[in-house]
């Protein structure tokens, strides 16, 4: 069963380390590093180091998209992307690790026109008789209207494919009403769609049930460090993470998504699928850049997460403030 990755807004993500980064002074930077990503792309990234089969598609500016072919070439991953004119954006990380803050600057992406939006339509048209699950992911640039991946979403429900959502806002709400099969929001972008705080893990729970009854089939919400949240009509599942040093931010919920769609390909439990999408979030973590470690690594994580069912009159303690947000 191969799986396409759709990423509308790809971005290199520059991280750069900044012992004690402020703000309004000279920073010097201790290193740096560049990674052709943006979230759909990770997650092929992702499922390639899994030991899965990828395609990528969306819109890649031409005139950088060199770096992301060499990605695409050096790790096996079949490259659909339609090319449009201009640069692909950079987004970059500030990683101060004397504190470990990391700051983001998100720029905005190329603008897609009419023509650019139906070639791509084209080109998912074309990748239908030979893939089964299709991941939509990330933001959508200027010229991409918020209900586009309900639109895409529809389509690819009435060819019989399995779809996960992976985005935030207003493309995420519209999205969700389209019945994609899974999305994976983190604690803030289910607030936000829920219009009200989550303080504590029950009420991330309503929130994820509320959303069920939507027509989904199962709902991820991943918690930084309180752990993630699988939620579907006949479970809730919490997954808890052991402690590990945190190298970078970038990708992690990106792994996450890529770890559940493995375990689902690989014929996992519910209970085993969410050890293993929170084991690759980890494994991010440990890493500089998207791209996870050894699959022994990655083993080893899934040993350590300890996952069990959140049954009627149980909650976790409030939800803490982590420093990283996968």
């Amino acid at each position: 069963m191969n799986v396409v990755t759709l990423t509308l807004n790809p971005a290199i993500d520059q991280s750069v380390a900044v012992p004690g980064f402020a703000a309004g002074t000279v920073n010097r930077v201790l290193w740096e590093q560049s990674d052709p990503g943006g979230k759909g792309v990770n997650v092929a990234s992702f499922l390639v180091d899994l030991g899965h089969a990828a395609t990528v598609t969306g819109l890649l500016g031409r005139d950088n998209a060199g770096e992301f072919e060499q990605l695409f070439k050096s790790k096996g991953i079949a490259d659909e992307f339609v090319r449009i004119p201009g640069k692909t954006r950079v987004n970059v990380k500030i990683i101060d690790e004397t504190t470990q803050a990391i700051t983001d600057l998100n720029f905005p992406g190329c603008a897609a026109s009419e023509a650019d939006l139906a070639r791509l339509e084209r080109r998912v048209d074309s990748l239908l008789p030979e893939h089964d699950w299709f991941v939509l992911s990330g933001s959508t640039p200027a010229g991409v209207a918020d209900d586009y991946y309900a639109r895409l979403i529809q389509r690819l429900n009435a060819a019989g494919k399995r779809v996960v959502l992976d985005s935030s806002g207003e493309p995420l709400r519209q999205g969700i009403a389209a019945a994609p099969w899974a999305i994976k929001p983190n604690i803030a972008e289910l607030e936000e769609l829920v219009g009200t705080a989550l303080p504590d893990t029950a009420a991330v729970i309503a929130a994820a049930r509320g959303l069920l009854a939507q027509g989904l089939g199962c709902v991820v919400v991943s918690m930084g460090g309180d752990g993630a949240l699988f939620v579907t009509a006949d479970v809730c599942l919490h997954a808890q993470p052991p402690k590990v040093e945190v190298k970078s931010t970038v990708g992690a919920g990106d792994a996450m998504v890529a770890g559940f769609i493995a375990g689902q390909l690989r014929g996992l439990s519910l209970a085993d699928s969410a050890k293993l999408a929170t084991a690759s979030a980890l494994g991010a973590l440990t890493q500089l850049g998207p791209r996870l470690p050894a699959a022994e690594v990655i083993a080893a994580f899934m040993q350590n997460v300890t996952v069990r069912e959140v049954v009627l009159g149980y909650a976790i303690e409030p939800l803490t403030q982590p420093t990283a947000t996968t």
